[in-house]
């Protein structure tokens, strides 16, 4: 049965790339929590995988690079979750080869999935598909013109799945903003080091909170149960989208209400550090080591049309955000 001969009857069969990662796992936890009738299909490489299993699914290791055994490994899926893909700037610099493997030939084998069977799609592309953005606020419909090759890779999967969903399929994919936070999978902690994590790290290291020169430039930022809950969201209006025989890629943002400096996010871990456990925060502006990035001073998202098409709202804040991740200190 394909996604196209699903009836409103059958229990949907939803599949998560990368479902071992720092998104990938808490995805798959909620929508245990969530919709604990629907079948799941969990796989990852473990490239960066934090965990083997959530709950009683045991994560496939399935690398979307070989899309035969993908394909196999995918059947009878509704709605593809893909969010397998080699992240952030400095990884890309640095594993070139790897990441236009991954993020463009793997999403292609994805796309290509979808447009065979009629599944469904949800894909993230990040802010760094637009480089340096001139208009504010940010939404999906500005020029691409990515700076480094992280955002050249995402921009490549991005533009296959539009081509591929035309006519065929429907997909949504995601312009996401900067991530933060962390959260629990089975006793598991799963983090990783984004700008507000690192300075958290920082504190509990006893380090400098280094910040990049000039210090101003602007940064949204996002909570990564957000992040998964807009991915749900999306995964049951998808189900709507295929029964209703709707074809073809929608835009959305998805990022938080807040938009410091870094300077700024740094000072304010410093303040909290210190005002609640008596620690000696310093703060240190250095060299900014990469010339592949925006130092824009404002990075306001608009985030209406998640808001309006999905019922989606960020519920964290960066300030209580940073009280807890340094509660668990103590």
């Amino acid at each position: 049965m394909t996604s196209n001969d699903r009836t409103d009857s059958d229990t949907p069969t939803i599949a998560v790339t990368g479902a071992a990662g720092y998104i990938g796992s808490r995805v798959v936890y909620r929508l245990q929590e969530t919709h604990p009738d629907w079948n799941l299909i969990a796989l990852d490489n473990q490239y960066r995988g934090q965990v083997e299993s959530i709950g009683d699914l045991d994560i496939e290791h399935v690398d979307i690079r070989n899309r035969s055994r993908l394909e196999a490994t995918l059947e009878g899926a509704d709605i593809v979750i893909h969010l397998a893909a080699v992240s952030g700037v400095d990884d890309c610099e640095e594993n070139q080869d790897l990441a236009y493997e991954i993020n463009v030939t793997g999403t292609n084998n994805v796309a290509w999935f979808c447009r065979k069977t009629g599944a469904a799609l949800v894909f993230p592309f990040s802010m760094a598909v637009l480089g340096d953005p001139e208009l504010f606020p940010i939404t999906a419909d500005l020029p691409r013109r990515p700076m480094n090759w992280y955002g050249r890779t995402k921009l490549l999967g991005e533009e296959a799945i539009e081509t591929f969903a035309e006519g065929e399929f429907p997909a949504h994919l995601f312009l996401k903003s900067n991530l933060y936070g962390e959260h629990v999978v089975d006793g598991t902690t799963v983090s990783k080091p984004t700008v507000l994590n690192f300075f958290v790290d920082r504190v509990d290291a006893g380090e400098p909170l280094t910040v990049y020169e000039p210090g101003t430039q602007s940064r949204n930022f996002i909570h990564v149960k957000d992040v998964a809950e807009a991915y749900i969201d999306s995964a049951e209006r998808l189900l709507d989208a295929l029964a209703e025989g709707e074809t073809g890629a929608t835009a959305y943002e998805i990022a938080g209400d807040e938009d410091p400096s870094v300077m700024a996010l740094a000072e304010t871990v410093q303040s909290i550090a210190e005002s609640e456990y008596g620690l000696d925060v310093e703060v240190k502006l250095v060299e900014n080591p990469r010339g592949n990035e925006t130092l824009v001073e404002d990075f306001t998202v608009d985030t209406s049309r998640a808001k309006e098409d999905l019922g989606w709202e960020p519920t964290h804040t960066v300030e209580a955000s940073i009280r807890t991740l340094l509660e668990r200190r103590e």
